[in-house]
């Protein structure tokens, strides 16, 4: 049989409670019985030396057997809970008014008689006659005949007559209002037990029903609204129990839910690289296949237009490789930035220099806005590079002919802020979700694979900033972002960011 927490403590706490009344009513009779005894024997102590000094019961010629029997019924008539009996000096019994057969002794130990003489506590007892192993509370005096010891007076103050009406008073109506006293108090503490185990199992029950329904795919169960929420702070252990679980679920359905965005982002890069690849080398195959089989017949001018193109191709899976190798070194932490400080304005003319030729190929204007009292950033050059040199790439090959791509400084507090826009198409507001985490398509057309984006993200990220998608009226995309200007401030985002965006870490 299966039974819950609550049910098996409630169960124990019953024995327990039962086994408790049954000792408390077995004492509280026995405490009963031995308090009457002393009462009797207390008011009878000296019941029988009254008698051994007002009745002559032996001469020197021994027992006198008329005067005991006339003596011993006279009191047994008198007051029949009591049985008088005489005895020598070894405690034999030598005369009783007993009927016959009615004596299951022949001595009585007189070791408690000697202490009833001395004065001891009582209640003392000692051998019942008319019983084979019984004791009862009894009176005793010391018999002399010309001054030398000739045995006791015995006298069993709780006759066998005492017993057979205590016997028949056993299902009294004392004794049931006891019994019935006990019952009561037996049942309301059942009752105060088993709610106070409710009460206190109610905390782990609703924990056992959380975990129970705990969904690492889904929300954190919340707690039931009939039930406050403990503080993680209380000393019950089972409210710390509680609040730590659910502290422990909402990070694990947390770190779920990341790492399984993570999944489906890598499953989305991985084919998204897959079917930007195939198009360059389906045609570096195509043009190199071409000049394999007809070098004979293509003229020079074919042949190196050929190759041009092949190369070309060639350099695009180059690029592609080489931004997928970079991205999975950055988001695995093989990347740290090198602190540095350097000065944002020469940065952005080496920018310019490298992309100035293919500007003017493109016929593409390029302007740099710089504020008057702007400071030099503290960064790593290397990679604050490669963040601009992906955004230009990005901005030229979607700047149309006659366009323009703007960067503008601006000092903002311990920052320095940067932008970088463009009058190209801009990106629709349903393609901005995610734009810096997956690949994406503008106009059928895809950014560098989905990878520059994702570079210049995971780059910020390791400087402790990020890099947002603004609005700017007459622009296209414009992408901001900005960096610390003391090394103080860079070092604390920096590690901030290590601790935050540990591989691995939701």
């Amino acid at each position: 049989m299966s039974l819950t927490l609550t049910q098996r403590l409630s169960l124990v706490f019953a024995v327990l409670l039962l086994v408790c009344c049954a000792t408390s009513a077995w004492m509280q009779v026995r405490s009963s019985q031995m308090h009457e005894l002393e009462v009797v024997q207390g008011l009878s102590r000296n019941l029988a030396q009254h008698i051994a000094h007002d009745t002559v019961l032996m001469d020197a010629n021994g027992l006198m057997p008329d005067a005991v029997r006339d003596l011993f019924s006279k009191l047994m008539q008198v007051n029949p809970s009591v049985e008088v009996y005489l005895l020598d000096t070894e405690g034999r019994i030598a005369g009783s008014a007993a009927p016959e057969g009615r004596i299951r002794r022949e001595q009585v130990d007189l070791a408690p008689i000697q202490r009833l003489l001395k004065g001891d506590a009582l209640p003392i007892l000692g051998d019942d006659p008319r019983s084979a192993d019984g004791r009862k509370v009894f009176s005793a005096a010391p018999l002399q005949v010309n001054g030398k010891p000739a045995g006791y007076l015995y006298v069993v103050l709780l006759s066998e007559e005492y017993d057979r009406l205590a016997e028949r008073g056993a299902t009294s109506a004392a004794l049931n209002t006891a019994l019935l006293s006990i019952g009561l108090t037996a049942l309301l503490c059942l009752i105060a037990g088993l709610t106070a185990f409710a009460l206190i199992t109610r905390p782990l029950r609703r924990l056992t029903e959380t975990v129970s329904q705990f969904d690492i795919d889904g929300v954190p169960v919340p707690p039931p609204a009939s039930a406050p929420i403990e503080k993680a702070a209380s000393h019950d252990e089972i409210a710390v129990l509680d609040a730590t679980f659910r502290q422990m679920q909402s990070r694990l359905s947390e770190q779920w839910r990341s790492l399984t965005r993570q999944d489906q982002e890598r499953r989305e890069l991985v084919a998204n690289i897959s079917h930007d690849l195939r198009t360059p080398l389906a045609s570096l195959h195509g043009y190199l296949e071409t000049l394999s089989l007809k070098d004979a017949t293509l003229s020079p001018a074919d042949r190196r237009r050929y190759l041009g193109i092949a190369l070309d191709q060639s350099r695009k899976v180059g690029g592609l490789a080489q931004s997928l190798l970079e991205l999975v070194r950055l988001e695995h932490g093989f990347v740290q930035p090198v602190l540095e400080r350097f000065s944002l304005t020469d940065l952005v003319q080496d920018i310019f220099q490298k992309f100035e030729l293919t500007a003017e190929a493109r016929q593409v204007e390029l302007k740099a806005s710089f504020a008057a009292n702007v400071s030099a950033a503290c960064a790593d050059l290397g990679l604050i590079e490669r963040v601009l040199t992906n955004l230009f790439d990005n901005a030229l090959r979607h700047t149309p002919q006659g366009g323009e791509i703007e960067l503008s400084l601006r000092p903002l507090g311990p920052f320095v802020e940067v932008t970088v826009s463009d009058t190209g198409s801009g990106i629709a507001p349903e393609l901005r979700e995610g734009l810096f985490l997956r690949p994406f398509n503008i106009g059928g057309a895809r950014r560098d694979g989905g990878l520059g984006l994702r570079i210049v993200h995971r780059i910020l990220q390791l400087h402790g900033r990020e890099i947002q998608l603004i609005d700017i009226h007459g622009r296209g995309a414009s992408f901001r972002f900005s960096l610390a200007v003391d090394e103080q401030t860079a070092s604390a985002m920096a590690v901030r960011s290590i601790n935050l965006n540990t591989p691995g870490q939701a």
